[in-house]
């Protein structure tokens, strides 16, 4: 079983990899998703794949009981999909950003657009986009 979820995380992973190596910010953003995603199970992996007690230290024990799942991991994949979560949130505010202040999200794009940019119509107020404050 774990030979499965092993190669299962190594092939998404490596999409993951494949997508944030694209010229696409976008793309970008879901390729650290995946990667996201597979670290998480990898990381659920190492904890052992049971289908036997939850891991629960027994009343006067000082360790759990053989066969058991290990906590740990369990608590760390808790706290990655947490961070994980913050930093997609924050990538799609930059990249909403970008696209309002340049009008692309192609990175081959970004640096001709940095010196002239062309906010796209719709999206916030053009004065915002200003950096001294003029109306």
């Amino acid at each position: 079983m774990e030979t499965a979820v092993a190669i299962t995380v190594g092939i998404v992973f490596g999409s993951g990899v494949y997508l944030v190596l694209q010229r696409n910010l976008m793309r970008f953003i879901f390729g650290l998703i995946l990667m996201s995603g597979a670290v998480n199970v990898s990381l659920f992996v190492a904890g052992r794949l049971t289908r036997g007690a939850p891991p629960l230290v027994p009343g006067g024990a000082s360790v759990p009981p053989e066969g058991v799942a290990n906590a740990l991991p369990q608590a760390l994949i808790l706290t990655a999909i947490v961070i994980g979560f913050g930093l997609v949130a924050f990538a799609l505010v930059l990249l909403l950003r970008t696209y309002e202040r340049l009008g692309t999200v192609m990175t081959d794009e970004l640096t001709e657009r940095l010196d002239d940019p062309k906010p796209v119509p719709g999206f916030g107020d053009d004065d915002a986009l200003r950096s001294d404050g003029a109306s």
